[in-house]
């Protein structure tokens, strides 16, 4: 069986819980009487969760059967839903299962990902790469439409309940549908936190470059999903012309990240042709501008606040496949899990820190209901996107006079 839609199923089934605290924080912010700081924070705490396990699945790919590795990883992203529709009764405990999950999809996302590069190779493996890291944006699509569906008609701990069955569908996928590799890693001890292997990948400069690439991708990136559906409550709240809308801002989320899917394709396409280097920069530039500007917009036409802020998703994702098909080609082949688990942990421990930054901005430009603060929101979480041509420049600068 082919792998690869085998694998963006699996990948998409799994995500099902990865945006619902996000479809519903205004909700469970005002229910459990949280500032924007906390309410970042109870977000952020998906990627606390996802940090702290990522480098131990996926080093655990380099020894033993990554199928396994995912299955298992799934049972424990389903615990992280269950167990917020059932005990999450406020900052704390609603903390704890968003860390829980995070955990769980951590062993989902880049271990999929290795069972997708040991099975597709050559010209084939970038485009595959593509296809399997833009089907994210499919699954928080999906999460985020789910969420709210479910939500509206049978409340907010059935949606999380809903969301726990999709980690049990992706791993039933994956051990029936691949079978293991004739090649497959001989099981030996395990290092859990592999901290050599990491000294080793950090001295290739290439693969450093790809991973700090993504660290700051990922802060923008997850920083503005857990923040949009509240800026769209937001910005509808306070213009005549959205009051009419049939869609909820859960639903109009959903379809935003469905169409940023093409972007992170297309990106990759482009690169092949302009470059990697140059095409990376040239988003990262336009995505923290266009925040920006898509901050500015609250209060401007409803249709131009929806437009722009597609077009600043599909920015945020134009390098988003390019910086992960980077990290594997340059990766060294007899350590590509515990690459895959540095760039990964490196770029979902900004994905922790960006609702937070988000949500304390917010806070500090004078709160959630400021059209500033917004301004604010957007331009805290871009900054490192705006940076980077400065930073490689002076990186570049440094290593000549070396």
């Amino acid at each position: 069986m082919n792998p690869v839609p085998l694998l963006v199923g699996a990948h998409i089934c799994s995500m099902l819980g990865f945006a619902t605290f996000a479809a519903l924080l205004p909700e469970l912010r005002d229910a459990w009487r949280l500032s924007n700081a906390q309410a970042g924070i109870v977000g952020g705490m998906f990627f606390a969760g996802y940090v702290a396990a990522v480098s131990s699945w996926t080093a655990l790919t380099d020894r033993s059967d990554a199928r396994k590795v995912y299955a298992a990883a799934s049972l424990v992203a389903a615990a992280g839903s269950a167990g917020f529709a059932g005990l999450a009764r406020g900052f704390a405990s609603a903390s704890f299962f968003q860390a829980l999950l995070g955990a769980g999809i951590a062993g989902t996302y880049m271990p999929g990902l290795r069972l997708l590069s040991d099975r597709v190779s050559g010209p084939r493996q970038s485009r595959a790469i593509a296809f399997y890291t833009s089907s994210f944006g499919i699954g928080t699509a999906l999460s985020l439409a789910l969420a709210g569906a479910v939500a509206a008609r049978s409340g907010w701990k059935a949606a999380f309940l809903v969301a726990g069955a999709g980690p049990i569908v992706a791993a039933a996928l994956v051990l029936a549908g691949l079978r293991p590799l004739q090649s497959a890693p001989t099981p030996r001890a395990v290092s859990l936190w592999p901290f050599g292997s990491w000294a080793r990948i950090l001295r290739q400069r290439e693969t450093a470059g790809y991973i700090a690439g993504y660290a700051v991708h990922c802060l923008e990136l997850f920083g503005s999903r857990s923040w949009m559906v509240a800026f769209l409550t937001f910005s509808s709240g306070v213009q005549a012309a959205a009051r009419g809308f049939p869609w909820s801002a859960q639903s109009i989320a959903a379809v935003v990240n469905l169409l940023s899917v093409p972007a992170s394709i297309a990106g990759n396409e482009a690169a092949l042709r302009v470059g990697r280097r140059r095409w990376i920069l040239l988003a990262m530039v336009a995505s923290g501008a266009s925040g920006i500007v898509l901050g500015s917009s609250a209060r401007w036409h409803w249709g131009f606040v929806v437009l722009m802020l597609v077009l600043y998703s599909m920015l945020v994702m134009a390098d988003s496949a390019t910086l992960t098909a980077g990290l594997v080609s340059a990766a060294p082949p007899d350590l590509r899990g515990s690459a895959m688990g540095l760039y990964s942990l490196a770029g979902f421990g900004g994905g922790m820190v960006g609702p937070v930054v988000f949500g304390a901005a917010l806070d500090a430009a004078g709160g959630a209901a400021t059209s500033f603060a917004w301004i604010a929101g957007y331009a805290a979480i871009g900054s490192g996107c705006l940076a980077a041509p400065v930073a490689v420049r002076l990186f570049a600068a440094r290593s000549c006079v070396r």
